[in-house]
């Protein structure tokens, strides 16, 4: 009898192995997800007849954690936000505005020179941004809304030259997460030239 409830204790043993590997096979069966369309964002050409010798930084904006990250926003309401399914920044967005920052101030040729932290230029002015809102409003009409809030600080002594708020909104034309980052990268290109455009007037 006793060998019996041995036998019994393996097969028992045996048969939770076998399930245990079973479900692992299911899960390895199931598949991956999907992947997630990935996004960028563009960077503006514009005509700036103005030149100064100035060089300036653009540094790395700040963001709530909810733009703070490679999600895309939606806003159903005022008081609620989602993330765009299926769909992601190709980095932080922070990181993905200050660089088409950068190259759009590069494009307007207007500045003596343009970098970012750890370039290496003798940097006169630092431009400052905190995004306040990229976002797609989907109550009432879907349209896309950019507030970069710019600071333009004094790399010399530390002062404030100037700062203002820069909004732009773009419709949706369309469906589709193609459509809604469509819409986002018109908005933040209105903001970035009108940006670029104040700088030069200002410094």
């Amino acid at each position: 009898m006793k060998s019996i409830g041995v036998v019994a204790g393996s097969l028992r043993s045996s048969a939770a192995a076998l399930l245990v590997l079973a479900v692992a096979g299911c899960a390895a069966l199931g598949g991956k997800p999907a992947p997630l369309d990935t996004f960028e964002l563009s960077a503006p050409s514009l005509d700036v007849r103005a030149h100064s010798r100035r060089q300036i930084l653009i540094a790395q904006p700040s963001a709530l954690k909810a733009l703070d990250s490679q999600n895309i926003v939606i806003r159903p309401s005022d008081r609620s936000i989602q993330f765009l399914k299926g769909a992601q920044w190709a980095d932080r967005l922070p990181l993905i505005v200050q660089a088409r920052l950068a190259e759009t101030f590069q494009r307007s040729g207007s500045f003596a020179g343009v970098g970012k932290p750890g370039e290496g230029l003798a940097i006169d002015y630092q431009i400052i941004v905190e995004v306040r809102s990229f976002e797609v409003r989907v109550n009432g009409g879907g349209h896309a809304d950019v507030d970069l809030f710019v600071r333009i600080l004094n790399d010399r002594n530390g002062e404030v030259r100037a700062s203002k708020s820069f909004t732009a909104s773009a419709p949706v034309s369309g469906s589709g997460n193609a459509a809604y980052v469509s819409a986002l990268d018109g908005a933040f290109g209105q903001a970035a030239t009108d940006i670029v455009h104040w700088t030069d007037s200002t410094i």
